[in-house]
């Protein structure tokens, strides 16, 4: 085979991958719907146990933690045995726990239950590389930022959790998400196809697939993803109550207004894989890093009373957001976040081509810790300060490290070389 024809192949669309991957987003849609369903249904448990901010973060992110842990092995086994089979085992297997958790009453039970139903977090691990393989590389970035716009999921949850609570109660919302997990699957199967690059005899060994996770630059993109998609997944989780006890408004309202944040950060990661494949990896997250810094920066100022001294007397000021600036500036947040996200997946699949699955699954595993940890650390921030908008104080941080390990890996090696060849 010459090397024209290996390279026309390596360009070559695979006839079946556009449905390939509107099946596997619908699908990751579903589940991170409910992988994020305590977001909701969090807050009438959490009146009727009277929970403090810590016990809420962790009942909040306590599915994001096994969800974040399963995204390796299930990484490891689309590669083995293809992301057909493995995401349809996947929304048969997490139905059940998903309808269990509307029977219960403790917050040990909630805590459990909401544990095993993490579960379907996983499916961002197979979903990933499975798409991947059937896109060339020169379109990877946007399939794998399309593939995440599944993060929708979220926005779905606010919208639909809401109104099923009003309706019918929270016990509700379990039900009919094991439903719709039930359903998901049988779509999934039918419209999927076999995986192309995966559960071939001679493959690599497990001590040969995660041989990669010695390399320095997996962990990099750890880091990156664990504030990106960390972020995104502790905000979606966070800010229907932030609403709710910030600025007064329903349930149902503050699902809307939280909206405005989770939509676009799932809605645009896939143009914000189109840019990184355009524009490149590296200058996407580097200046995504910067909005969200800018943003994160504003949002931290918490509500303020200021006093001065005239010559008049004392006049009184108050400094603070109103709502519909914040949900302006939230709604920023959440498109940069989206940019970044899929900019990180983007490093993925130009860097480690031949292990996604793996490498997939380690940076999806840490940016659901960053998911799992964020709550639990805002929760207990907010009952040690008392300040509501101590969470973007925190994420500003973060942020910050983020900045000076791409400047420290990358921009000033780039700077380095340019400076030489002037």
């Amino acid at each position: 085979m010459t090397d024209a024809t290996t390279a026309s192949a390596a360009d070559s669309l695979h006839p079946r991958a556009y449905p390939v991957l509107f099946a596997s987003t619908f699908a990751f849609m579903v589940t991170f719907a409910v992988w994020m369903v305590f977001g909701v249904i969090g807050i009438p448990i959490r009146e009727s146990l009277q929970l403090n901010n810590t016990q809420f973060g962790l009942l909040m992110s306590t599915p994001v933690l096994f969800g974040a842990i399963m995204r390796l092995p299930f990484g490891v086994w689309t590669d083995r045995f293809g992301g057909r089979k493995v995401m349809t085992a996947l929304l048969v297997g997490s139905a059940p726990p998903v309808y269990l958790l509307s029977f219960a009453h403790t917050y040990w039970q909630f805590l459990a239950i909401g544990f095993v139903l993490g579960i379907v977090g996983a499916a961002f691990a197979v979903g990933t590389p499975y798409c991947a393989r059937f896109f060339p590389q020169s379109k990877r970035g946007f399939a794998m930022g399309f593939f995440g716009a599944g993060t929708m999921g979220a926005a779905v949850n606010m919208f639909v959790a809401p109104r099923l609570i009003d309706a019918w109660g929270w016990a509700s919302v379990p039900k009919a998400y094991a439903a719709a997990l039930l359903v998901t699957a049988v779509v999934f199967w039918f419209v999927a196809a076999p995986d192309p690059g995966a559960g071939r005899s001679g493959g690599p060994t497990l001590a040969q697939q995660f041989a990669v996770l010695k390399d320095r630059r997996v962990w990099r993109l750890c880091q990156y993803y664990s504030l990106t998609f960390g972020g995104f997944t502790a905000l979606s989780l966070w800010m229907t109550q932030y609403f709710v006890t910030e600025y007064g408004v329903t349930v149902e309202t503050a699902g809307l207004l939280a909206i405005a944040f989770s939509l676009p950060a799932g809605a645009l990661r896939a143009v914000g894989g189109w840019v990184a494949d355009r524009h490149g990896a590296h200058n996407v997250t580097w200046w995504v890093l910067w909005c969200a810094w800018i943003v994160l920066f504003l949002i931290s100022y918490p509500p303020t009373q200021v006093s001065v001294s005239t010559i008049d007397g004392t006049a009184s000021f108050h400094l603070g957001w109103s709502l519909v600036p914040f949900a302006g500036l939230l709604f920023l947040l959440g498109v940069a976040l989206a940019f970044g996200m899929a900019s990180t997946f983007k490093y993925v699949g130009d860097e480690f081509p031949k292990n996604l699955g793996v490498v997939s699954g380690i940076v999806g595993l840490a940016g659901g810790l960053g998911g799992f940890l964020l709550p639990i650390l805002w929760g207990a921030v907010l009952d040690l300060t008392r300040i509501r908008s101590s969470c973007f104080m925190f994420l500003y941080g973060i942020v910050w490290v983020s900045l000076i390990v791409i400047y420290m890996t990358e921009v000033r090696k780039v700077e380095l070389v340019h400076h030489q060849e002037q």
